[in-house]
């Protein structure tokens, strides 16, 4: 089985402007007076790669804890774009039609504009992800993040797609269980050569 794991690392991954710098710390250090390590951190939930839950921009909206799992665990498409707005026209003429779930790699350049977010619904896409801090551009307003939510779309940000080509992967993208937050960090990776299996009595 060839695992990819598209995380980046949360202490030195780009981190969205405005937002606090993860800092780790360390609470005890083996040492005569220690046997045992133990360390603490301080990070925003959307630094590296994390989930936004619909509670983000949603007044009233499910936290983490009611995400449905099945969306961030099954078949997903890779593709590449070009820097820029992604737009209703794109996704119209040239996204795949036959996922659930889609992972966009431009160098975290390309920004979803709220038509293609619309096209994407229509779609019946489960999950967006994107290499980039955020899935919208920068100076939104938000309404991309809230047309794909309120879509009941999955969104993944913050992925490490350098060393991954364009096509179909098996994605294991779950994010970790914090109740009545916002979101959530992700281990997120692929399989490249998955193969299915069920345990027999």
């Amino acid at each position: 089985m060839k695992i990819i794991d598209i995380s980046n690392d949360l202490l030195t991954a780009e981190v969205f402007e405005g937002d606090p710098v993860p800092e780790h710390r360390w609470v005890k250090k083996i040492s005569d007076e220690s046997y045992y390590n133990l360390s603490e951190i301080n990070a925003c939930l959307h630094n590296g790669t994390h989930v936004d839950a619909p509670l983000h921009f949603l007044s009233g909206g499910e936290g983490v804890e009611g995400l449905d799992l099945e969306k961030f665990i099954g078949p997903c498409r890779v593709i590449e774009v070009s820097p820029g707005i992604i737009t209703g026209q794109l996704v119209e003429d040239s996204f795949p039609r036959d996922c659930k779930r889609l992972l966009i790699k431009s160098k975290g350049k390309a920004y979803i504009h709220q038509t293609a977010a619309e096209i994407m619904s229509y779609l019946g896409y489960e999950l967006v992800g994107t290499d980039g801090t955020t899935v919208e551009s920068p100076e939104s307003d938000g309404v991309t993040h809230r047309t794909l939510l309120n879509s009941d779309i999955a969104i993944l940000e913050g992925l490490n797609l350098s060393e991954v080509s364009n096509g179909g992967y098996f994605l294991i993208a779950p994010p970790v269980k914090i109740c009545g937050a916002e979101a959530s960090f992700s281990r997120a990776l692929l399989i490249a050569d998955y193969i299915f299996w069920s345990k027999k009595d």
